[in-house]
C-alpha cells in the first residue's frame, strides 16, 4: 500500500521510495517491488548510465487501486490514535 501511495504521483528511484516510506530494508522493498512487477503494478525502467539508473512506475492496473487505497488511507489516519489506545491497553 505504501508503495502505491508513494508512486502515485510519478516515477521514483529505489532510494526515493525507501526514503518515502521510511522504516523498510532493502531487502524488504526489492522483494515487494518485485512482486509487485509480476503482479502488473509497476514497471521497473533501467537507464543505460554509468551508474545505472533504475526508475519504478505504476501501471494502469496500479494506478486504479489509488482510489480504494485512499479511503483505506483516510480511515487509518482517522482511527489511528483508537488504535494505538487499544494496543497499549492490550499489552
Amino acid at each position: 500500500m505504501l508503495v502505491l501511495l508513494s508512486l502515485r504521483d510519478g516515477p521514483m528511484r529505489f532510494t526515493q521510495l525507501r526514503t518515502r516510506i521510511g522504516g523498510v530494508t532493502p531487502k524488504v522493498l526489492t522483494q515487494t517491488l518485485r512482486a509487485m512487477e509480476q503482479d502488473g503494478l509497476l514497471t521497473r525502467e533501467v537507464f543505460a548510465e554509468v551508474p545505472p539508473r533504475v526508475e519504478y512506475t505504476l501501471t494502469d492496473l496500479g494506478l486504479s487501486l489509488h482510489g480504494p487505497l485512499s479511503v483505506v488511507a483516510e480511515w487509518a489516519e482517522r482511527n489511528v490514535a483508537e488504535i494505538l489506545r487499544c494496543r497499549e491497553k492490550f499489552s
